[in-house]
């Protein structure tokens, strides 16, 4: 399941990662410059606990904690009916 939640929150950061250079400027020397409106409103967010967050940075937050709680589940889905084969096998 480790490795299922790694790959999971490789696609997060991944696709986080792909916006971040979409709103940035390109170099010509291959480094990228953040705009100052973003770098603000990121450090904002970074320093605020989740609660006090806005109600549309929290839907964000929970859209993405949903992605792991559905492969958790689906995770666990499996497992059990592997289990429950195992058990029917050994009857």
């Amino acid at each position: 399941m480790l490795d299922k939640i790694a790959d999971l929150q490789h696609e997060i950061w991944s696709h986080w990662m792909q916006y971040l250079f979409e709103v940035s400027l390109q170099n010509e020397d291959g480094t990228v410059t953040i705009p100052a409106d973003k770098v603000k409103h990121w450090k904002h967010q970074m320093s605020t606990k989740y609660l006090d967050l806005s109600d549309d940075e929290q839907k964000s937050d929970l859209e993405q904690a949903q992605k792991v709680m559905d492969l958790v589940h689906d995770v666990s889905v499996v497992e059990q009916s592997n289990i429950t084969t195992r058990l029917e096998q050994t009857e």
